[in-house]
């Protein structure tokens, strides 16, 4: 299952909770949380690049399935990281305590991410 396209934000879960959490400031939270972001992910067979759009802010992300990569956190932070394939529909990686499994079912995409007891939830539609 190929997970190209562009998604688009059509709801999420406990974005403010997660975000405080993460350290983003409140300032940012405000106005990230009622934008809707867009995502393209391009997949070239193991190799993948993912760009999120929320307003001004871009997130720009590349890795491939399995090797050490280093990824940009939503608070810019960059560390690293691997990315695994679960399937063929399910991306799950590990960043500096947070797990984030990405989940492509037809046309919608569903990112989970969890810290300690705190879960964040997006899902997009495919645009």
């Amino acid at each position: 299952m190929s997970f190209t396209g562009k998604y688009e934000l059509q709801s999420q879960e406990n974005f403010e909770t997660f975000m405080k959490a993460l350290g983003l400031p409140d300032e940012q939270i405000q106005k990230g949380k009622d934008i809707k972001s867009v995502s393209e992910i391009v997949q070239d067979g193991k190799n993948f690049k993912i760009t999120v759009t929320t307003g001004s802010k871009v997130l720009h992300n590349e890795f491939t399935i399995g090797e050490e990569c280093e990824m940009e956190m939503l608070t810019g932070e960059k560390v690293k990281a691997i990315v695994q394939l679960e399937g063929d529909n399910r991306l799950v990686a590990n960043l500096k305590g947070l797990k984030s499994v990405t989940e492509l079912n037809g046309d919608t995409i569903t990112n989970t991410m969890t810290m300690g007891d705190l879960t964040y939830k997006r899902i997009s539609k495919r645009i």
